[in-house]
């Protein structure tokens, strides 16, 4: 799924291939991070 080179041709493309790897990125981060609660 996430390659380091870019497979599509043309600039725009390449482009929003860009931003969907990011946006995949992301998500896996978002999902290995811990979230702490305060407990009163």
């Amino acid at each position: 799924m996430l390659s380091p080179k870019l497979t599509l041709r043309t600039y725009e493309v390449q482009v929003s291939e860009v931003l969907v790897n990011v946006k995949a990125m992301n998500k896996v981060i978002r999902l290995g991070t811990l979230v702490c609660h305060q407990i009163n």
